[in-house]
């Protein structure tokens, strides 16, 4: 029996544009993508049992294959061509649901990651981008982390300069929006002006956090704040509570603020907590996992 360790980051929005629908119905994006030190927790049980069984503390997740973490061991294992003896998926969720921080689909990216470690890495990095790409959009992201400007759906990916280490408080507030939702209600809202991603890319180059905060951007912010005032009044709470910037994360409905220091972004999370339960405390993370595909990664252990 092998039992392996991986955190699955969450990842937030800095800059978000929705561009024209494809043939495919999915929008064009282009999108910067930070990881954050938010994280849920697995561990993997390699045994001798046969099939798959998965537990989390969050007991109304899907516990099948329904679930996303469970599709992405499947996947694995067909493709990879290994027999599956048994495999016990076990996931402290941390990262909250339904929130567009990439939840399920860094939950995916980690099975994926930890698998091809254990089965001594056959698939390449850009194999695995692929196979993480037919569970899910922000997968392939997810895979490696850090910070990348990213188009098509969000598949094609770029490195660029992190976000600069700044604490970052994120508020969910007790509703959910999917991304079906979203893009539903950015469909019907009246078309805004195209953003331009250069500022952002500026102030990441930089290494400048008010600049950054200045260039946060998210086209879908305004057609589900229309849907959900909580998520506009949680914004300017957060400004409120001494935020260089905030935004809607993705297609919702957490919204972070980034702060220009420690003991602020503390007392905005202490004041935040009262009223809202799922509030956290994060950091931007700067370095990918790429190295965790073929081998140990930091946070990554075994037993």
């Amino acid at each position: 029996m092998r039992i392996l360790h991986d955190r699955a980051y969450a990842k937030i929005n800095l800059y978000l544009r929705v561009g024209a629908r494809r043939e495919d119905g999915y929008h064009e994006l282009t999108t910067v993508f930070q990881t954050v030190s938010l994280c849920d927790e697995l561990s993997l049980t390699l045994h001798r049992r046969g099939g798959i069984s998965l537990r989390t503390n969050l007991p109304w997740l899907p516990r099948d294959g329904r679930n996303l973490a469970w599709r992405a061991a499947e996947l694995f294992f067909e493709r990879a061509g290994i027999q599956n003896e048994g495999l016990y998926l076990n996931i402290r969720k941390n990262v909250p649901v339904g929130a567009g921080m990439a939840g399920g689909s860094t939950d995916a990216a980690a099975v994926l990651r930890t698998l091809n470690r254990a089965f001594h890495a056959p698939f390449t990095p850009e194999q695995l981008a692929a196979l993480g790409l037919e569970l899910g959009a922000d997968v392939p992201f997810c895979l490696t982390g850090g910070a990348a400007l990213a188009g098509g759906v969000g598949e094609r990916l770029r490195p660029v300069p992190a976000l600069p280490d700044c604490p970052v408080v994120i508020v969910k507030p007790a509703f959910s929006v999917s991304t079906k939702q979203a893009f539903g209600l950015f469909d019907a809202f009246p078309p805004a002006p195209p953003g331009d991603e250069r500022a952002m890319l500026a102030a990441l180059e930089a290494g400048d956090p008010a600049r950054v905060a200045a260039a946060l951007e998210n086209a879908l912010e305004g057609p589900v704040a229309a849907a959900h005032p909580a998520i506009a009044a949680l914004r300017e709470r957060l400004l409120a509570c001494g935020a260089l910037g905030a935004r809607m994360t993705g297609s919702g409905s957490a919204v972070f603020g980034l702060f220009g220091d420690e003991r602020t972004a503390r007392a905005a999370h202490e004041t935040l907590k009262k009223q809202y339960r799922e509030t956290y405390l994060a950091r931007p993370r700067a370095g990918g996992a790429r190295e965790g595909l073929f081998g140990r990664k930091p946070g990554g252990k075994e037993e």
